[in-house]
């Protein structure tokens, strides 16, 4: 190849080499860091496998596979794999990775089960849910938490999962029975509706604060016929079972002297 032509040919071949370096270059952090993420995942569930907290193998791949900084705000997102609970807003926190795994083994999850979600928080756990079973219907009293969680849901993908933005103390009667429920804050007694909302043999994973008012004990509920048994699990710090706000009352407009009021 002349000399001409081949000068011709390495310059307009330098600037691809060039941006190819480029891209390179500006995708290699995030790559890095998507790395460290999954190190640090993975070195996660190891520590929870070794401590005999998660010995179910589907959740051994959900929790590895879920990646649990896209649930944090980003400020916290360092502190997303160490086993601790973490400041969603709203004075909500995300559970520990600890604390999650205890309540999904204790529900004995099957990819058949229809699971009824109270407290859909970050979608953390609606996300292993969708993992382990075959549909799960989550409710979420706090309207931004419900919008921002539903919006990453969906982004992620799940088609399994249908949220909504109501109190929990009503369950989701549309859809049931349940197979499994799992409540993410504390009442002092078990909702009515939500027994009546579990089939009979069903498992319901549900924190209860104790007479002293702030002490709660984790207990897994099995529904046998009219009868309920009670398995304590762990005692933990759940945010209360909170209650829709109410619509605000219109006052009535004042009634003129000499009208009557219509019936």
């Amino acid at each position: 190849m002349p000399w001409g032509v081949r000068k011709m040919v390495i310059g307009r071949v330098a600037p691809i080499i060039g941006l190819i370096g480029a891209i390179a270059a500006a995708t290699a952090p995030a790559a890095v860091a998507q790395d460290n993420y999954l190190v640090q995942r993975e070195a996660m569930v190891a520590r929870l496998v070794e401590a005999g907290v998660v010995n179910d193998p589907r959740i051994t791949a959900a929790m590895t596979k879920i990646e649990r900084h896209l649930f944090v705000p980003h400020g916290q997102t360092a502190s997303s794999y160490d086993d601790t609970s973490l400041p969603i807003g709203h004075e909500q926190v995300l559970a520990t990775p600890s604390l999650t795994a205890l309540m999904l083994g204790a529900l004995r999850l099957e990819s058949t089960h229809r699971v009824l979600e109270i407290g859909t928080g970050a979608g953390y756990q609606t996300a292993l849910l969708a993992e382990l079973a075959r549909h799960v219907y989550s409710t979420e009293v706090i309207e931004p938490l419900h919008a921002a969680t539903q919006e990453r849901i969906l982004g992620l993908g799940y088609t399994n999962v249908t949220l909504r933005n109501a109190e929990g103390y009503a369950g989701w009667p549309e859809h049931q029975p349940y197979d499994r429920i799992i409540v993410n804050c504390a009442p002092s007694e078990i909702p009515q509706a939500l027994l009546d909302q579990l089939r009979d043999g069903g498992l319901m994973v549900i924190p209860l604060t104790e007479e002293a008012g702030w002490a709660q004990t984790l207990y897994l509920i099995e529904k046998r016929g009219d009868e309920l048994v009670r398995t304590p699990l762990t005692y933990a710090i759940f945010a209360p079972l909170l209650h829709a706000a109410p619509p605000p009352e219109l006052e009535a407009e004042p009634i003129e002297d000499g009208a009557s009021e219509k019936t």
